[in-house]
């Protein structure tokens, strides 16, 4: 099959790289000619474990290419996949779709015979109708469909999603649409990766329930992180004892500083958005926004609690910066808001992130980056592990209690033992951990 995606960000250049890999032609489209010289350099926009490597095979055998040229990209293509950015509209909360409705008309004036168009972006209920509507009347006489093809990529963990999906949801009632998207998906076919045809409609709605309802578990299990440490209970046994249950499962289990990134929170925004459009009240995805977004600046709270609850003139160092680790996207990371904390009570930030300092500087201002986790330890007031990084697994923590000016390690991920960290000399602090051992 030939396929062109429109937009080489994220989603796109991943999905368009697991395509060529299964053996189709791809050609990944975008405006941005310094973002396409790089990609035809080798140098990726992003950083995702594996992805320039499979990047690098498809482009040498020839199934992967990079253009600025949306009309040469496609023509001829029996399927273009839309995968440009869908960010929180500057305001009030939807989803702007500007990049996703500029990308239709440049599709519709490049048409050259049957096509179908898929939404992989992130798009509200509805979207393809739009879609259509825009390729209708610009290209009337085009045989064309356009179906709803939401991803379910983790940032860090995106082509093994890709390639071994939990399911892959497709939205049209169109039967020639169905056959495509089928041969599209073929390839994994023998991982038994179940295809899930809806109205598109559905498939454009799932999207945005499977975040909120992640969101909640994660939120969830904060507020309960927050009782365990009221009443001296542990959120992992809880967590434990609670995801065992089938009903409930194990995942997005563990307690933190609250959710971020690029689809949790502009998701949830845009599914309430979507609800108060629709007369519809959505009052649990509600409070989940507003716990969560309160619980980034609480997490600030913590850190000066655990250093006697002063921090003005003293010294806060953060270890990870990235909302999750192996990715280098700081969109709505907790830190942002965590250091903005510190920095409002007085306190000095320094940190260190093994992919996400140069990303970083632009939303943390005043923040002063390190080399390692050691130099962010020196002369520390207080040290907190806000991204688990594997890097930050198993440090030296005798080496760190002996370098830091105050010995308090706060561990808002609960890498390490309470035990542990007392043994080599450090005051320790976790979430919905008993204060001892």
């Amino acid at each position: 099959m030939k396929i062109t995606m429109i937009g080489a960000g994220y989603v796109g250049l991943v999905s368009g790289t697991c395509f060529a890999d299964f053996g189709h032609s791809v050609t990944c489209v975008d405006l941005d000619q310094r973002k396409i010289d790089a990609l035809l350099s080798g140098i990726m926009p992003i950083y995702e474990p594996g992805l320039a490597e499979l990047v690098a095979s498809n482009v040498a055998s020839g199934r992967l290419s990079f253009t600025t040229d949306l009309k040469a990209g496609v023509a001829g293509a029996d399927a273009v996949f839309i995968a440009v950015g869908t960010p929180s509209r500057r305001g009030d909360g939807h989803a702007d779709l500007t990049y996703v409705y500029q990308a239709t008309r440049d599709i519709a004036s490049a048409i050259t015979g049957p096509l179908v168009v898929v939404t992989k972006s992130t798009v509200p209920v509805g979207t393809g109708d739009e879609v259509e509507r825009i390729l209708r009347d610009a290209a009337p006489d085009a045989e064309v469909a356009v179906v709803s093809n939401p991803e379910f990529l983790r940032e860090g963990a995106a082509i093994s999603d890709f390639k071994r999906p939990d399911r892959i949801v497709i939205g049209t009632t169109d039967a020639r649409a169905k056959l495509v998207m089928q041969d599209i998906y073929r390839p994994l076919y023998l991982n038994q990766a179940p295809l899930l045809f809806t109205e598109r409609r559905t498939a454009e709605l799932i999207k945005y329930a499977a975040n909120a309802f992640l969101a909640t578990k994660i939120t969830f299990i904060n507020e309960m992180a927050d009782l365990c440490e009221a009443v001296g209970a542990d959120v992992q046994d809880v967590a434990r004892g609670i995801g065992l249950d089938n009903r409930i499962g194990s995942k997005f289990l563990h307690a933190g500083p609250g959710y971020g990134g690029s689809c949790f929170p502009k998701d949830t925004l845009a599914l309430l958005k979507t609800a108060e459009d629709h007369d519809v009240p959505s009052r649990i995805i509600e409070a989940v926004v507003q716990v969560n977004d309160s619980r980034k600046r609480a997490m600030g709270r913590k850190i000066i609690q655990a250093m006697g609850g002063e921090a003005r003139g003293k010294t806060v160092g953060l270890l990870g910066v990235t909302f999750k680790p192996n990715t280098d996207d700081m969109r709505d990371a907790p830190s942002i808001a965590i250091a903005q904390a510190l920095q409002d009570a007085g306190a000095n930030v320094v940190a260190y992130d093994p992919e996400g300092m140069e990303a970083a500087k632009s939303v943390m201002p005043g923040v002063t980056f390190k080399s390692d986790p050691y130099a962010v330890a020196e002369g520390a007031d207080a040290l907190a592990l806000v991204t688990e990084w594997d890097a930050f697994r198993a440090l030296d923590l005798a080496k760190i209690a002996k370098t830091m000016n105050s010995p308090v390690l706060v561990d808002l991920r609960n890498v390490y033992k309470a035990e542990e960290a007392r043994r080599h000399g450090l005051r320790y602090t976790s979430i919905g951990r008993p204060t001892a051992d």
